[in-house]
């Protein structure tokens, strides 16, 4: 190969590198929809120590999020899930604790992981609120912000006008105990038994979407 040859592919190795890397930080696909995005590591905390309550008052007054679920419908404190018990979150609504297990026992569940950072999650939240909306009280959907930013969290779901129950979970630890890969968004199914029907470590674009691939793993009709 002559040394003009060696330089072109050098050059085009250099460009395709770049390329790629490009690709990575923006998180998308050039050759289809948006995709799931590489999650850095998890903070040290549930959130940042500049998010006290009385700065986190104006932003939880503009997403106006519905409360946490306290229980669910199966024995209480201690039910539920076994991988998540021992789990307590703020609920990033209101402030207050919630144990993660005795909140989604009894019922199909749908946790959602996400952070405010992330677009493809931005992408997929509002379809996530459609799916409640269609399946009422059968279905929770239950999102969970994995950045230790609670404030960039809550007007993120100001400004999308997603208005679900959100739990604050910086560190986290649900994905950590589901075992859930490190990409975000990330949906685990819950079966009202407790245990994980699947882990679906994507982004869903529609209700429609969302309702196929979720429906028939918790046994709840898709229309």
């Amino acid at each position: 190969m002559s040394r003009s040859a060696r330089w072109t592919v050098a050059v085009l190795i250099v460009f395709v590198a770049l390329g790629y890397a490009l690709w990575r930080e923006l998180g998308t696909d050039p050759a289809g929809p948006a995709a799931s995005v590489d999650s850095p590591a998890p903070a040290e905390r549930d959130r940042r120590a500049a998010d006290t309550p009385e700065a986190l008052a104006g932003p939880r007054a503009r997403a106006d999020l519905p409360p946490c679920p306290d229980t669910g419908t199966g024995t209480g404190a201690g039910a539920g899930p076994a991988q998540l018990r021992g789990i307590t979150l703020e609920c990033a609504g209101d402030g207050t604790s919630v144990d993660v297990a005795a909140a989604v026992a009894g019922r199909p569940v749908v946790l959602n992981l996400w952070a405010y950072w992330c677009g493809p999650c931005a992408d997929e939240l509002p379809a996530l609120v459609e799916y409640q909306r269609r399946m009422g009280p059968r279905v929770l959907v239950l999102t969970v912000h994995q950045d230790e930013n609670e404030a960039a969290g809550l007007l993120r779901l100001a400004e999308l006008g997603v208005r679900l129950p959100t739990l604050q979970d910086g560190r986290r630890l649900v994905a950590a105990a589901l075992k859930v890969p490190n990409v975000m968004p990330a949906t685990v199914v819950l079966r009202a038994d407790g245990s994980v029907a699947e882990i679906l470590p994507r982004p869903f674009t529609d209700a429609d979407e969302i309702a196929a691939a979720v429906n028939p793993l918790i046994g709840v009709p898709v229309g």
